[in-house]
């Protein structure tokens, strides 16, 4: 009777009317109002401060509602959790992500989901913008650092390290620096989110005099490439050019920054099976060391979908 009383009073204060609360909960007005009277006796205060026109909570009462709520909140997701065990994933998947990790990792990724997954569509924006999921309708914006929205949930996929990079041509004409503080006398190719005025190392503070500056992390290493500079390059996008010799890798006992990405989205609360579920298979495509480094050779081998749930069984969209 505990928790059928709690759920009442939950709806009295959530409809501001107990004929409001009586006509959801499909009971008589006179039967709530008992309910309620009968709760405050038993409780031994007052929850409701009533007149003919409203309804007020007294402090014990606001209280009293705060924990109900919760309560109310906890036990719904158990529901769901449990009635999503059966369910398997379906319905649009909204997703925005960096230029560079959706066409280097994501595409592969996700195009393996769907496979395992073939009542799911997907949706996908790749761009350098920052890209607000509540206000925009995304479900899971992959971004680069933490998001500034502290009402978003963020969950870091990885870190990659970045390393300081030019081309043979480069060297040959301007001098290889022998230490990080020859560095203020090369040229400097800027990413996304470095200093103008520094260069991006994380033990020492190097003016740097920037020649180009992109929002683009694949511009700024072919233009790396093609001789215009030194750039800090993630390693994701560098390696197989500095295999080739193409780039050659300069100072590597030199302490950078990292770039680190993150899953953003709304809420943890009544999470839609299509975003839990393809944020858990994201996260196993990455690196067994999660948290450090990702190489696109690293996303080789891909999960099977986990076998709790049928990865064909058709239901309505999430």
């Amino acid at each position: 009777m505990g928790l059928d009383d709690a759920l009442i009073f939950t709806r009295v204060v959530e409809c501001h009317s107990f004929t409001l609360a009586a006509q959801g909960l499909g009971m008589q007005k006179s039967t709530v109002s008992r309910r309620i009277a009968l709760l405050e006796e038993r409780l031994g205060v007052r929850l409701l401060n009533r007149t003919t026109r409203k309804l007020r909570l007294t402090e014990v009462g606001q209280a009293y509602y705060e924990r109900c709520r919760q309560i109310m909140l906890d036990f719904a997701e158990a529901e769901q959790a449990v009635m999503q065990l059966q369910q398997a994933p379906s319905g649009l998947l909204r997703i925005s992500a960096p230029i560079e990790f959706g066409q280097l990792f994501l595409g592969r990724v996700l195009g393996e989901f769907m496979r395992q997954y073939p009542q799911i569509s997907a949706e996908v924006e790749l761009t350098s913008r920052r890209v607000d999921p509540v206000e925009e309708g995304v479900d899971i914006v992959i971004l680069v650092g933490q998001p500034q929205d502290s009402t978003l949930v963020a969950r870091k996929l990885f870190e990659t390290e970045r390393l300081l990079c030019a081309s043979p041509e480069y060297l040959a004409a301007q001098g290889t620096p022998g230490a990080v503080a020859e560095l203020a006398d090369h040229r400097a190719v800027l990413l996304p989110h470095d200093s103008p005025r520094h260069w991006p190392l994380l033990d020492e503070s190097i003016a740097c005099r920037c020649v180009l500056s992109s929002n683009n992390i694949t511009f700024a290493r072919e233009a790396v490439l093609a001789g215009a500079g030194i750039a800090a390059l993630p390693s994701m996008i560098c390696q197989e050019a500095l295999r080739s010799g193409r780039l050659v890798q300069l100072l590597a006992a030199a302490r950078l920054s990292v770039n680190e990405l993150y899953a953003v989205y709304p809420s943890r609360r009544f999470q839609a099976m299509k975003v839990k579920t393809f944020l858990d298979f994201l996260m196993a495509c990455l690196p067994i060391e999660r948290g450090l480094r990702l190489e696109p050779a690293a996303a080789g081998l891909l999960p099977s979908a986990p076998q709790s749930i049928p990865a064909s069984t058709p239901r309505d969209s999430s």
